[in-house]
């Protein structure tokens, strides 16, 4: 089990995912949980729906889940990298810029949906396999401290905020 992150472990902006994963609970049970969250939910939107923004100036539903999809890759790269040891600083990166380059909206939700399940396998693959020794390490991202464990609660908590958005959001008005 991942022992949950304490403060100092990751910059303060990062609490309110930290915090969206109970104490209780074991992230890698969330991790694997929140593929079939993601199926389920992002499985009520037709293709056709799929570009719909709640309101002008937000990502589409596409833009959102490619999102996700990016951020999960960018952390737990930055988590390999830390676990492994790695002294220098990760840069941070622009989520705004990285949808505006990406071209989402030219893609199908199904091929996003395939791309989340292999990005999570893939996460999982990583957490799952890390020995303990990795997790309490500490790196430097985006210019603050930011722990192994820390990354992987980021990840799932993170992902339950954006699940959360689509329902309350996004769902509500299609």
């Amino acid at each position: 089990m991942i022992p949950k992150p304490q403060p100092g472990e990751y910059h303060e902006y990062y609490q309110k995912y930290i915090q969206g994963i109970s104490d209780q609970a074991d992230v890698l049970d969330v991790l694997h949980q929140q593929r079939y969250d993601v199926a389920q939910l992002f499985g009520r939107v037709s293709e056709a729906e799929a570009n719909f923004a709640y309101a002008p100036g937000k990502w589409s539903i596409k833009q959102l889940l490619g999102h996700m999809n990016d951020t999960e890759r960018i952390m737990t790269y930055r988590a390999l990298c830390i676990a492994r040891g790695e002294q220098s600083p990760l840069p941070g990166f622009d989520e705004n810029e990285y949808v505006t380059n990406a071209g989402f909206e030219e893609r199908t939700l199904a091929g996003l949906l395939q791309e989340h399940q292999v990005v999570r396998e893939a996460t999982i693959a990583l957490f799952d396999t890390l020995p303990a020794a990795a997790y309490p390490r500490v790196g430097n991202a985006n210019g603050s401290p930011i722990s192994v464990a820390a990354l992987a609660f980021i990840i799932a908590g993170h992902e339950r905020h954006h699940l959360n958005i689509l329902k309350e959001r996004y769902l509500v008005k299609l």
